[in-house]
Formats: C-alpha cells, sequence, structure tokens
C-alpha cells in the first residue's frame, strides 16, 4: 500500500461536484451521466455526495474554467450545505486550480475527476508494482500543480516514499522558497520511480519470453471499469480474485491457467479496468503492466451490457486501446451481465472490428462454454502451418515442440523428424531455419 496519499478521506468528508460541457462538442457521455459516475467514483474514494451543479459553456473560462458567477453561486452552495471538498468532472490545468483555490479560502480542498481517480488507485494499490505505477502518475500529476495545498509533499509521502528514497528534503538554497525545494525534491522521485519502474519492467518482459516459450497463448480481458472482468476469470480458472460491484475493484494484473474445449490450454490474464477521461499520467505510469495487453494473442472485451451507456464504454475502452497501440489487436466482444436485461440484446456500435460477440452472466456462469468455443476459434485463426526437419542432434528442440503441443503429424528420415507445426504466427519465426525446403519430398510450408 503506498503511503502517497495527499487526502485522506475521513467519514464527515461532504463533497460537491460540478460538471462543465462545451456546446459545441462532442462528449462521450451526457454531464448528467458523466456526474452520475463522478459520484460512483466520490463513494468509492468514501466522500459523501451532498449536491451538485452543472454549466453549459460556449468557451471554457481561462481563469476558473466556468463563468465567475457560476462559480460564486457554487460557493453559496458549498457552505449552505456544509461541503468541504469540491469535485470538478474535468481535468482542472494548474492556472484553474490556483485560480478557483483562491476564490475558496482554507476550508474547502478542491479536487478533480483525475484527482480523484489517483487517489482511487492508491487505496486499491496491493503490490508494489502497482503502489509504483500509482505513486509515479500522482507526482507527475501534482507536480504542475503545487501550491499552497500541495506543499511539503515529499514529508507527508514519508521521506523516501513507499519505495525508500534518500530521505527527506533537501536544505534551501538562498533565496529558495519551500515550493522550489518541493518541486525538485519530487522531480528527484520521479526520477527514482520511472528507473524502478524500467526494471518492473524489464522483470514482466522477462516473464512473458518465459511464458511464451512454454507455447501457451495469452488471452487479456480488457473492458470499463466494473464490466465484471474479475467475476469472469473467477468463473473461467475457479479462482477466487477479489470481485466487487464498485469501480476498480482490482487493479494488480492476475493471470491464470484456463482448459479451451480443442484440448489446449491458454493464459487468462485480467487487467486494469478503464474509465472514460482516464488520466494521461495513470496510462503512463501503468505501461508495465499494460504491456500486458499488448502482448496478448487475443483480447477479451468485456461489456456490462446492462448498463445504460454499454455503447459509451465500449467506445472510452477503444480509445484507450488506442492510446496504447492495441486497437489493431484481434479480439472478441464479451457482453456481460445479460441475466439483468428484462429483453433483448441492445444493439451497441463499434463491433465491425470484432472477431465475434458473445454474450455471457459471468456472475450466474451462462454462456461460458460457447465464450471458450469463441475463443479456441479466434486463437485458431491466430496459427499457421509449417512444416520443418528437426535434426536428431537437435532433441532438445524436439521435445520444447512437443510440449507445447505445436506438432500436428511426424515422420521420420534420414536427417531428422519431419514435423507438420501448427502453432502461433507470433511464435513460427523461432523454427523459421528448420523449414523444409520446397521442392524437398517432405512437403511444403503453408498458412
Amino acid at each position: 500500500m503506498p503511503t502517497f496519499h495527499y487526502n485522506e478521506y475521513q467519514s464527515a468528508d461532504r463533497g460537491y461536484l460540478v460538471g462543465v460541457g462545451l456546446r459545441q462538442e462532442r462528449a462521450l457521455l451526457s454531464i448528467e451521466d458523466s456526474l452520475r459516475e463522478l459520484t460512483l467514483l466520490a463513494g468509492t474514494a468514501g466522500i459523501k455526495v451532498v449536491g451538485q451543479a452543472s454549466q453549459l459553456v460556449r468557451q471554457v473560462n481561462p481563469k476558473t474554467l466556468i463563468g465567475t458567477g457560476k462559480l460564486d453561486e457554487i460557493i453559496e452552495q458549498l457552505a449552505l450545505l456544509d461541503a468541504n471538498i469540491l469535485i470538478f468532472d474535468d481535468e482542472l490545468s494548474p492556472r484553474h486550480q490556483r485560480e478557483i483555490e483562491k476564490q475558496l479560502g482554507e476550508s474547502v480542498r478542491l479536487l478533480d475527476r483525475s484527482a480523484l481517480i489517483l487517489d482511487i488507485f492508491a487505496q486499491h494499490a496491493r503490490t508494489s508494482e502497482g503502489a509504483l505505477q500509482v505513486e509515479l502518475a500522482q507526482y507527475e500529476y501534482r507536480l504542475p500543480r503545487l501550491t499552497r495545498q500541495w506543499t511539503h509533499l515529499a514529508r507527508q509521502a514519508g521521506g523516501g516514499g513507499a519505495r525508500g528514497g534518500s530521505g527527506g528534503v533537501g536544505l534551501r538554497g538562498p533565496g529558495e522558497t519551500q515550493l522550489e525545494v518541493d518541486r525538485r525534491e519530487i522531480t528527484r522521485k520521479i526520477t527514482k520511480l520511472k528507473k524502478d519502474l524500467e526494471q518492473v519492467r524489464a522483470h514482466r518482459k522477462l516473464h512473458r519470453e518465459r511464458r511464451r516459450r512454454s507455447g501457451l497463448p495469452l488471452v487479456a480481458l480488457v473492458g470499463y471499469t466494473n464490466a465484471g472482468k474479475s467475476t469472469l476469470i473467477n468463473a473461467l480458472s475457479g479462482s477466487d480474485i477479489f470481485a466487487a460491484d464498485q469501480l476498480f475493484a482490482t487493479l494488480d494484473p492476475t493471470t491464470r491457467r484456463v482448459p479451451l474445449p480443442d484440448g489446449n490450454e491458454m493464459l487468462l490474464s485480467d487487467t486494469v479496468g478503464f474509465i472514460q477521461k482516464l488520466p494521461t499520467t495513470l496510462i503512463a505510469a501503468f505501461r508495465a503492466t499494460l504491456e500486458e495487453v499488448i502482448e496478448a494473442d487475443l483480447l477479451l472485451h468485456v461489456v456490462d451490457i446492462s448498463h445504460q451507456n454499454a455503447g459509451q464504454h465500449i467506445e472510452a475502452v477503444e480509445d484507450t486501446l488506442a492510446e496504447i497501440d492495441a486497437s489493431d489487436m484481434p479480439r472478441l466482444l464479451v457482453l456481460n451481465k445479460v441475466d439483468r436485461l428484462g429483453g433483448p440484446l441492445p444493439q451497441v456500435g463499434l463491433v465491425d472490428n470484432y472477431a465475434g460477440i458473445v454474450p455471457i452472466s459471468a456472475q450466474e456462469q451462462t454462456g461460458l462454454g460457447d465464450l471458450l468455443l469463441s475463443i479456441a476459434g479466434a486463437l485458431a485463426q491466430q496459427k499457421t502451418l509449417l512444416d520443418v526437419v528437426i535434426p536428431y542432434q537437435s532433441g532438445q528442440i524436439y521435445s520444447e515442440l512437443y510440449d507445447k503441443r505445436y506438432i500436428e503429424a511426424e515422420a521420420t528420415r534420414e536427417d531428422g523428424w519431419a514435423l507438420t507445426l501448427r502453432l502461433p504466427i507470433t511464435d513460427s519465426d523461432h523454427y523459421r531455419e528448420f523449414v523444409v525446403d520446397e521442392t524437398s519430398p517432405a512437403g511444403n510450408s503453408a498458412d
């Protein structure tokens, strides 16, 4: 659990929400739906929402985001409702934050959606890797926003931070403000965290290479937060990963071995849930984890089809996949929670790029057989045929192919084992040197 918390919410914390929309801009969710989601986020963080306001503007106020008259109205409401936290549904620029804080005074804390999500991630990270990633995202988000509210951050973080740095804030130089000292210290911490995460990334790469040598395909679960990914991996693997009906219940990636109907097996990996307006610092910090998605053979995009904004959730996930260069990967659309529908499946857009659509209920464990068949079929399409000859002195390679279940047919000849391999396209280059010549009697390579 990271010690890097700037907002330790108390049971008495009362939040007031503000949504802003541009008249000419198409938003993924309406202001009302986005504020409804922000209410859930606030509740997940332990903040009681006591009121909200919204404003449609022709252009953003460069100083206070919303109109000054609207801000005055909101400040009056804060006093009437005894609210001590003001939460904007959009990310505030450093200037917006400074100007609004001047109007709020000392008794009200100012947050935006990004800061709230980062704090939720900090609360839910369970592994040292997850804590590292969240801590980096928090520092990078707050560095340009250091004001009266965020000074002495390094001391609040416990000196060297959750991972143990060189200890407290350095001595001030001549004419140096505390803000400058804090900026320098946080910049140093960011550098160290990035170095630590590069080591994590290198370790994950080695782990993926070892896993790839096992020959088992990797299938990654992606989806909007609270779509039911953890419940699905539990249902398919018989494991007991924590699953709850709340946003971002699980953050740390988990991988389980799952048998397939064709006699093969797959590795099924759960990943962090996505959400609209996901902070860019968080996506960057979770690069090591999200590489599990990029390296997968197949993506299962899990959607809560019972949610009124299911189509918009699909679009938000597609946007995030594009941001991490995973938009062209093969994937299945898994429509979860069909047991909650009172009628037929609703129509959803953006389905042309999917190899198939499978309705299921992970909670009721219905449709899982069809899902496994669809996964096996989609993985089979990612394979190719190779005819190779493995010399008898390379028995270790023959054993490796046998263990990976790549051998479709085999025969012996004077110079070695003549094998027909069916294997993932991504693994075929490892055995290209053994491909038989097209003119040889052993057969031809084929795709």
